[in-house]
């Protein structure tokens, strides 16, 4: 989600920028946001981000996040799609028959607060330090769902970033050995390219279903993709 951190403070200042001077690429990214509908419905329903849309529609599908659920949201800032699973799992405790789940959000950018998630901004999820208080802050040291919209920081080369994009995710899957329980599943968005077959493969090792999935709020244009992985293979097991 990264890449979406800033949208939201562009689109409602829009208007005013439109008319000074921009370049062509500015002035076209400012009319996209303004005639974007996931946009304008994100405002509606104060989401943090457009990208809560595809959370959304995934999860409408798949039943992936369930009341009393454990999550943990890589690359969560802005906290659009933490926003989701705390509503999805109740963790904020707001429907009181139902169990209470939690949400753990992690990024290297700073996430504001959101009651009913436990964010760990300014963390590296590699990282073993933090991987062991990811560990402390799950119920029993496990999740049930490991959610990652992270990516790099756009370089210009499609191939670069479509790599370091992969080898993200693969480290998700090292991840989720120490993390994720048995039967979990794991969500994670790639862009298409040559590695896509690696991470596929690498997924079906450790997973008995693996899905590729394009979810309408993902634009046409974008080589955006998601893993839908589930049914999770502790190894070992």
């Amino acid at each position: 989600m990264w890449t979406f951190c800033l949208q939201r403070r562009f689109v409602h200042c829009s208007s005013r920028l439109l008319k000074k001077n921009k370049t062509a690429a500015e002035q076209r990214w400012l009319q996209r946001q303004r005639r974007d509908p996931y946009v304008k419905a994100s405002h509606t329903r104060n989401f943090r981000c457009r990208s809560a849309f595809k959370l959304l529609e995934i999860d409408g599908k798949f039943r992936l996040l369930q009341p009393g659920h454990s999550v943990l949201d890589c690359g969560a800032a802005p906290g659009a799609w933490s926003q989701v699973a705390v509503d999805k799992v109740n963790s904020a405790g707001t429907d009181p028959t139902l169990s209470q789940g939690t949400v753990i959000g992690i990024d290297l950018l700073r996430i504001p607060p959101l009651d009913g998630a436990h964010f760990l901004s300014c963390h590296d999820v590699t990282d073993p330090t933090t991987q062991a208080k990811l560990r402390g802050l799950l119920p029993n040291g496990q999740a049930h769902v490991i959610l990652s919209d992270m990516a790099p920081n756009a370089s210009g080369f499609k191939d670069m970033d479509h790599e370091k994009l992969i080898n993200m995710c693969l480290s998700l899957i090292d991840l989720a050995e120490k993390v994720l329980q048995p039967k979990g599943s794991l969500l994670c968005k790639y862009w298409d390219g040559i590695l896509t077959h690696k991470l596929q493969e690498k997924l079906l090792s450790v997973f008995a279903s693996v899905q590729t999935l394009k979810p309408e709020a993902s634009r046409k244009d974008s080589s955006e993709k998601y893993f839908l992985a589930r049914m999770y293979k502790k190894p070992g097991m």
